[in-house]
This record gives structure tokens, C-alpha cells and sequence, in this order.
């Protein structure tokens, strides 16, 4: 998947109103587009900046190493860039990116932002992505007091008579005109349906990606 058109990108950050600190670097935050966890931290400075919004892939300012440095040149876990924001003092960058390899963190995990006391863990992204993990890990560490585990066990006969059932209750509660109602039918509904894509071992990041595709 490419990232957003050129010149659209060229045009989303005046590069020049943006307030560096005192050694010329501005923060720059890069989430994944998709789902929108948080993959990394890393400094900009106008150099690269300006070669990020030239390439649609992420440039950085190593304060280490005192250079710029390509993300994913050697890993090949590049960021293709599809939107760049800048916050209400612009002092801060928020850049949305579809990682090649879902991989950021040099260690080898998804997301930089992976750790909780010492312990490794998937960082946080939005509410059906979260709860996407929680039924596939069901699917593939099965208990028998799991109703996820026991929809598994059932296959597409159970699972495809459940998502019927709910859809039928998400019109009832429509035509009854109750939001209450209509926000827990649709809450159930969407849940059958996050089972039938593990079940079938579809991500569901390719319905995101197909929704976005949709909105071009």
C-alpha cells in the first residue's frame, strides 16, 4: 500500500511554522494509522522533517549519533506516511504511518511502548483491536468456560447462527428507536462478528485497510 499522494503530503505541515526547541528538534510521535497505537517516540529537525514530507517515509535526528537517520533502511520495517499533524503550540508532531513488518521497536516488538513493570505486552490500540486480541488468544488458548472458546468449538454453524440473531436484534432495537438498546445490540453484534473473522484467521486490520480504501 503506498502512502498518501506527494504533493498532498508536501502541503499537510508548513515546515517553517513549527516551534524547534533550542538545539533545533521537535518530538515527533508515530502511531500506526490503522488502529492507532502509539509505535515510537523519535526527534525531528527541519532537514528531516522536510525529507519525510519529500519521501512519504519517516526521516529522524539521532541526538546520539548527530545525524539523520532513515527508519527502516536496514530492518526494512520502513513507515510509509500517511498523515502528519502538529499540536495547538506546534511544538509537537503526531505522524500516522502503516508500518511494513508491523514491527518499530529495534528489539523486535511491535511498538516501542511495549513494556508494564518489566513485562512485555501488547500495547494498547482501540477498542475492537483490543478486543480482536482477547478472542484470538480464546481461539488459540481454548478454555471451557470461555463462551469465546465454546463459539470456536462450535465453528461456522454456531458462530454465523449468532451473528443472524444479532443482526436481527440490532433492526428490532432500531425500529424501536432506543440508542441504549441499539449501542448494546450493535456492541454484540460487532463482538459475533470479531469471532467469525478469527475463526476464519482474517485481521482485523484488513477491514481497516479495506474501509480506508473505501474512503478514497
Amino acid at each position: 500500500m503506498s502512502s498518501i499522494d506527494r504533493h498532498s503530503l508536501n502541503h499537510a505541515i508548513p515546515v517553517e511554522k513549527i516551534r524547534y526547541d533550542d538545539k533545533g528538534l521537535v518530538p515527533a510521535i508515530v502511531q500506526d494509522y490503522l488502529d492507532g497505537t502509539v509505535l515510537m517516540m523519535a526527534w525531528m529537525n527541519r532537514e528531516s522533517l522536510q525529507k519525510t514530507l519529500e519521501t512519504g517515509e519517516t526521516w529522524f535526528w539521532s541526538r546520539s549519533r548527530e545525524n539523520l537517520w532513515h527508519k527502516g533502511e536496514t530492518s526494512g520495517h520502513l513507515q510509509k506516511v500517511r498523515s502528519i499533524r502538529y499540536d495547538c503550540d506546534s511544538d509537537a508532531l503526531l505522524i500516522g504511518v502503516e508500518q511494513l513488518g508491523d514491527i518499530a521497536c529495534h528489539t523486535g516488538e511491535r511498538s516501542c511502548f511495549h513494556q508494564v513493570d518489566g513485562t512485555i505486552t501488547a500495547p494498547p490500540a482501540d477498542t475492537l483491536s483490543q478486543l480482536f486480541q482477547v478472542i484470538c488468544d480464546r481461539r488459540d488458548n481454548p478454555t471451557e468456560s470461555s463462551y469465546t472458546s465454546k463459539l470456536f468449538a462450535g465453528g461456522d454453524n454456531k458462530i454465523l447462527k449468532k451473528i443472524g440473531e444479532e443482526s436481527a436484534e440490532v433492526v428490532m432495537a432500531c425500529k424501536d428507536d432506543e440508542p441504549d438498546a441499539i449501542a448494546g445490540e450493535v456492541a454484540d453484534l460487532l463482538y459475533h462478528t470479531l469471532v467469525a473473522l478469527a475463526h476464519h484467521h482474517v485481521d482485523l486490520k484488513a477491514v481497516y485497510r479495506k474501509l480506508q480504501e473505501r474512503r478514497k
